[in-house]
């Protein structure tokens, strides 16, 4: 079966199209991370309490700072100091944790939640306009790609950390 097609420009074979795959991931996050440090500045924040606030973002509701430290790979220390400055910066706020009273919750801010969604309000029309181009069966594909792509970035992380 030939990897000829129009996607691809009928051009190479699988090894050239796994190469380029690799080659445009390797951009996208290089223009990922330079785009993230743009927008921290813009908002003032640091690059990685930006990052923080976009996983707190995707969270259903209010988490611990354990949840805090296993979502960013810090260390509970450094995902504390995290939550701090963020406190500090009224971009999060600590809520008592109904279920244990010695515990507090961390949440976005409601208002921090505005303004950062109003900086990301262009750039999210951009990026949308470039799915505009795909049909919803290669959507699905984008999506299970990058689910599965995070999940080994996850995981390398990890055996990163660990010294393996």
């Amino acid at each position: 079966m030939s990897t000829d097609s129009p996607r691809t420009g009928g051009r190479g074979s699988r090894e050239e199209l796994l190469a380029r795959v690799v080659a445009e991931s390797r951009r996208h996050y290089a223009g990922h991370s330079l785009f993230n440090q743009a927008l921290a500045e813009r908002v003032g924040l640091h690059p990685t309490d930006l990052q923080c606030v976009a996983l707190l973002d995707l969270e259903p509701g209010p988490v611990s700072t354990g949840d805090v430290a296993r979502l960013t790979g810090l260390t509970s220390g450094s995902a504390t100091r995290l939550v701090d400055r963020l406190v500090k910066a009224g971009v999060v706020e600590r809520l008592a944790d109904p279920g244990d009273r010695r515990r507090s919750l961390v949440a976005l801010a409601p208002d921090a939640r505005a303004r950062l969604g109003e900086a990301w309000e262009t750039p999210g029309r951009a990026f949308g306009a470039v799915l505009e181009g795909y049909a919803d069966a290669e959507l699905a594909v984008i999506a299970d790609f990058m689910r599965r792509a995070a999940e080994v970035g996850r995981a390398q992380a990890e055996r990163l950390r660990s010294g393996d």
